[in-house]
């Protein structure tokens, strides 16, 4: 008699697999695993899914498990609640949002109206408790939702370059979308490539975050605070926001890493086939999806030393009080 060989467990730092594989990624405290789909077997008897109304929740779950631990722009965030017990429990949380730019929605959907019609599906975590399967059913009720509320399309992105931190400790391993394809989505292409910082946790430091500091925008204290909790002098009362972030990125030993682009896909929603087919996209599809994360990226640059202190008088102006 002859037995199956099962698929072996894939190694820690192991890239996503294909839609058609029997494993599942996870993530708990921001570190990934793998689930099989026989593990435990998916019951849509012990799983909800309920509309966040509180921000606080699905904010403080994706900054405790989501590896890039930060949150986004939120228009509706749902919650994945395990009911099978006598206390149901958060175990997965989706969040649809705003993009820091119309262009994010506009270009691949360009015949729907961006922030009601359109959104960015920003955040989608859910724990590794969580047996094979639960993501696309997860996925089908939030976009069921998103449709009786008048939501036509949703783009979401999947960053394929890995991350370590300073230490060489792997965080990210690098996604290419294997929800998204096993789901059905138009893959779209990659974004824009651009230059990105990478902080010594592994964390990228994005522009809208360092132009919040730079002008003071609502969200610059917590920015700020980052970067202290790593290293950076705190800036002293009158000193320019714009020289102290320069220097604090320096002394904290931020990385410049040069990235290809996020893959691009998008859903349009719709009850039947031929609803969603009617919804024209702005960006041709592309065969086939990606298969693999890119490789890791060198540093562009060595971090330097900071020019100016954020404690020299040198450094002043009336931006910062």
């Amino acid at each position: 008699m002859t037995f199956p060989i099962p698929e072996a467990l894939p190694f820690e730092d192991l890239a996503e697999l294909p839609p058609t594989s029997v494993w599942c990624q996870r993530w708990r405290q921001g570190r990934h695993s793998w689930r099989h789909v026989r593990n435990g077997g998916f019951d849509a008897r012990n799983y909800r899914v309920d509309v966040i109304a509180e921000k606080k929740p699905a904010e403080e779950f994706v900054l405790a498990h989501h590896y890039s631990r930060s949150y986004p722009a939120v228009k509706v965030q749902f919650g994945l609640y395990d009911v099978s017990g006598r206390l149901r429990r958060l175990c997965g949380v989706a969040v649809f949002g705003v993009p820091v730019s119309t262009a994010v929605l506009t270009n691949p959907l360009p015949y729907l109206r961006p922030y009601t019609q359109s959104l960015e599906c920003s955040r989608f975590v859910l724990l590794d408790e969580c047996p094979g399967n639960t993501e696309s059913w997860f996925l089908a009720r939030c976009f069921a939702a998103l449709l009786d509320d008048g939501v036509r399309g949703v783009v979401s992105f999947a960053d394929p370059v890995p991350r370590r931190t300073a230490s060489g400790v792997l965080v990210m391993p690098g996604h290419v979308g294997t929800i998204y394809a096993a789901t059905n989505a138009v893959y779209a292409g990659r974004a824009t490539a651009r230059t990105v910082k990478l902080l010594p946790d592994g964390t990228v430091f994005h522009a809208r975050t360092a132009q919040k500091i730079r002008r003071r925008e609502q969200g610059h204290e917590y920015a700020t605070a980052q970067l202290v909790a790593l290293g950076a002098p705190r800036p002293r009362p009158g000193c320019d926001p714009a020289l102290w972030l320069r220097d604090a990125l320096a002394a904290v030993g931020a990385r410049n890493i040069r990235h290809r682009g996020a893959h691009r896909f998008v859903f349009r929603l719709g009850r039947t086939r031929r609803e969603r087919e009617e919804i024209e996209l702005g960006l041709p599809a592309r065969q086939p999806y990606p298969k693999q994360p890119d490789p890791e990226p060198p540093p562009t640059w060595p971090p330097a030393a900071p020019s100016i202190s954020p404690n020299s008088p040198d450094c002043r102006s009336s931006q910062w009080s």
